[in-house]
């Protein structure tokens, strides 16, 4: 059981930090252009999701997610498709929860990421126009070399906090179905439950180790030597 908790963590972390990430920044980026009219209105829609209980956006989405009366299911048979049952099938339940998580979390990277965009010298960018460079040369030559201590914060930040997943499958699916959404932080929670302390209290520190494991990592691929 600690085995598949740590592999659906694993897997969770692995998918939800490149996608929360990869959010923000396309939002930030967005925001940072000057083609959206209503930024600020924007950017209240995309931050308060992250103010808002966890509790009430796992209850939320789990409605939204019902096989039978939710509002995903009936998009997509108005379009002639079959929608799953999202939380009770073994195969889309944890994409579910890593999406829902995505979603709820990218709103503070951004925030992050868009002060980061903005502290970047136009000058640059003119410069680089000048020379030819399009788009994507800018964004990879000049954006992400300029960005990388946001994109370190916010790794670190959302690694650490993806590590300790544990209200959304407690909310949303009780580990299930097939233990498919059980965490470790879930199964440590379980077992202090079931009186099993010792156990528990060691599949913590295994939980702390892999934390400080991934922050260490995080710093090597991202970081630089005054970092």
């Amino acid at each position: 059981m600690f085995r598949r908790a740590a592999v659906n963590t694993l897997i969770f972390v692995v998918i939800g930090v490149p996608l929360t990430i990869v959010a923000a920044m396309a939002a930030a980026n967005g925001l940072n252009s000057g083609l959206i009219r209503l930024r600020g209105l924007f950017r209240v829609g995309f931050y308060l999701p992250v103010v808002t209980s966890i509790v009430a956006i796992a209850v939320v989405w789990r409605f939204l997610l019902d096989p039978e009366a939710g509002i995903v299911n009936s998009l997509l048979a108005a379009a002639g498709i079959d929608g799953p049952a999202w939380l009770q099938d073994p195969r889309t339940s944890l994409p579910s929860i890593i999406v829902m998580a995505a979603w709820r979390n990218f709103g503070s990277l951004m925030v992050i990421f868009l002060a980061a965009l903005q502290g970047i010298p136009h000058d640059l960018y003119e410069a680089a126009t000048l020379d030819g460079a399009g788009r994507w040369q800018q964004f990879q030559r000049i954006t992400l070399p300029l960005m990388r201590p946001a994109l370190l914060f916010g790794a670190v930040i959302t690694g650490i906090g993806y590590l300790q997943l544990f209200e959304e499958p407690l909310v949303m699916t009780q580990g299930g179905p097939l233990s498919s959404t059980l965490s470790v932080s879930y199964h440590v929670y379980n077992q202090f439950g079931f009186g099993n302390y010792g156990y528990a209290a060691a599949a913590s520190y295994v939980l702390f180790v892999a934390i400080v494991a991934l922050s260490v990592l995080q710093f090597r691929l991202l970081g630089s030597r005054n970092d």
